[in-house]
């Protein structure tokens, strides 16, 4: 069983369960991927399947020519998911949400939005100087060392820098509605990454 899907995020909504209670979704279009690569225990030392989704215009001749195992095609994202028995899949087969059932815990991975440049009260959420009696530095992060010991900044003090557009995951999400006529799946609560954001579903405990 393959443990994982790419996807793309959709937006955020919310339904009504049956009792009554409006619950906030995210909308994701889970698939369909295509089988790039296989890889087997005996060639590779473990097992897993490189799903590929989504298209582009062009892409280099090393990847064409990698893609030509699958039939060919430009697929613009590429992920390897772990897999307990892959022999019914082979290169060019198809990946669907098939793999997913409404009530499951997974993992959703993405690329948070990016911020650009922000100050340390927007990244770390400071506090900033005083409003009054002459204060002039009210969104400067203050004293960040001494000077004659230790004479250097620490690393990993909190400064101002270039925000969001890195990897995170959510754990435990739970998969609340499957809607394959749609071919997306609603999943409780707010996954990373902006709308038409590539996602990674994995199933809780898997690589």
């Amino acid at each position: 069983m393959l443990k994982g899907i790419i996807g793309k995020k959709i937006g955020m909504t919310r339904i009504f369960i049956e009792e009554g209670v409006a619950v906030p979704v995210t909308v994701i279009q889970a698939g369909p991927c295509t089988v790039i690569q296989k890889k087997t225990e005996d060639k590779d030392g473990y097992e897993a399947l490189q799903l590929g989704f989504g298209t582009k215009k062009k892409v280099n001749r090393p990847m064409s020519g990698h893609f030509q195992a699958a039939g060919g095609g430009n697929f613009a994202t590429l992920k390897e998911f772990s897999a307990d028995d892959i022999d019914g899949l082979e290169p060019g087969a198809e990946v669907t949400m098939d793999i997913f059932q409404i009530g499951e815990k997974i993992d959703v991975t993405g690329l948070t939005k990016g911020r650009g440049f922000a100050g340390v009260i927007k990244r770390h959420g400071f506090g900033g100087g005083r409003a009054t009696h002459g204060c002039t530095t009210h969104r400067s992060p203050g004293s960040i060392g001494a000077a004659a010991y230790p004479s250097r900044v620490f690393p990993g003090k909190k400064m101002p820098g270039r925000m969001g557009a890195r990897k995170q995951t959510v754990r435990n999400l739970e998969i609340v509605d499957i809607r394959e006529e749609y071919g997306v799946i609603l999943i409780k609560g707010a996954v990373p990454g902006p709308r038409q954001g590539v996602v990674f579903l994995k199933k809780t405990g898997g690589n």
